[in-house]
């Protein structure tokens, strides 16, 4: 079954596009892994990393993107045929193994979503409109993406900035998330709000924090220009006060002219120019995420064994 990530922050501009089609570009052509990459975000970031305009219009005409799955969760009585199957697109980037679930720049009606949920809160009986909220929030994204974890080992959902209905249903329904971040003071509060954010998640929707699911896997500093010389320790600084070693990735992506010039050619740069200096790092991020993973499921395996063997006893 898939291990599901959320790359997200609070902030925009940080680089969450960047290190999810890499990454998953990089699992699947370098460690021959089964990726797909889920596009949360209205701005389709992550659509046209991967494929042409062209490619994303005949398709959205086709109603062939996220939005017809989200709609279809929304109103399920409408018995739209297609499945998510036949919505995701194969082998972007002529990767074998590399898919791609695209987004919209419509994703979904809030009006339609909050009449769905008042008329099932009045159905049911059910007072607390907020629960009933909440309990839509909480499978939305893994109801969609249910039907294909047994397809991939990896899927990785580029989320929203800021903190909307998709972006909390993607948190909710990942194994671990990604928190990538720019060596700046502002980005170091995107950092902030998110983890707030999150421990208010797990609060409402009742889950444990020794719980295997929803775990930062780790900090990624991407660069970038201007600031750096002058708040780039002071930013470090702040972090490491924050958070453990083991939880900020000890690779950096460096600022490298070639990841805008990829996106020009709608690949990832670890396709498009597989030598350049933020192409290297981006590998050896990939390579730094597995071992990370693999420290994660030792230390979930031992703690599950413990708790098996005190139930014994």
């Amino acid at each position: 079954m898939a291990v599901i990530i959320a790359t997200v922050n609070m902030k925009g501009g940080v680089g969450k596009t960047t290190l999810s089609v890499n990454l998953a570009t990089a699992l699947a052509r370098y460690h021959n892994k089964r990726v797909l990459v889920v596009d949360l975000d209205t701005q389709i970031s992550a659509t046209l990393s991967l494929m042409p305009p062209h490619d994303f219009a005949k398709i959205r005409k086709e109603r062939r993107t996220l939005s017809y799955l989200v709609y279809k969760a929304v109103k399920p009585e409408s018995k739209l045929p297609l499945t998510i199957q036949d919505i995701i697109c194969r082998y972007v980037g002529t990767v074998k193994g590399l898919d791609l679930l695209p987004g919209d720049i419509d994703l979904y009606d809030e009006f339609l979503v909050s009449e769905m949920l008042h008329e099932k809160a009045v159905k049911e009986g059910e007072q607390d409109y907020i629960q009933v909220w909440n309990n839509f929030e909480k499978v939305l994204v893994k109801s969609i993406l249910e039907p294909v974890l047994n397809e991939y080992d990896y899927i990785i959902m580029d989320c929203a900035p800021g903190y909307n209905l998709l972006t909390r249903s993607g948190i909710m329904a990942s194994n671990f998330y990604l928190l990538p971040a720019r060596p700046e003071p502002l980005s170091v509060v995107g950092i902030q709000l998110l983890e707030r954010r999150i421990a208010k998640l797990k609060e409402t929707h009742n889950v444990d924090n020794n719980s295997p699911n929803l775990k930062l896997l780790g900090i990624v500093f991407i660069m970038s220009g201007g600031l750096i010389g002058r708040y780039y320790n002071q930013v470090i600084q702040r972090v490491n006060e924050d958070f453990t070693p083991v939880q900020i990735f000890k690779t950096r992506i460096p600022l490298d002219v070639n990841v805008s010039k990829a996106v020009d050619s709608f690949l990832p740069v670890v396709l498009a120019f597989p030598n350049s200096s933020g192409s290297k790092a981006l590998m050896k991020l990939t390579q730094e995420f597995l071992y990370k993973l693999q420290v994660y499921g030792s230390l979930y395996e031992a703690s599950r064994t413990k708790m098996n063997l005190s139930k014994l006893d």
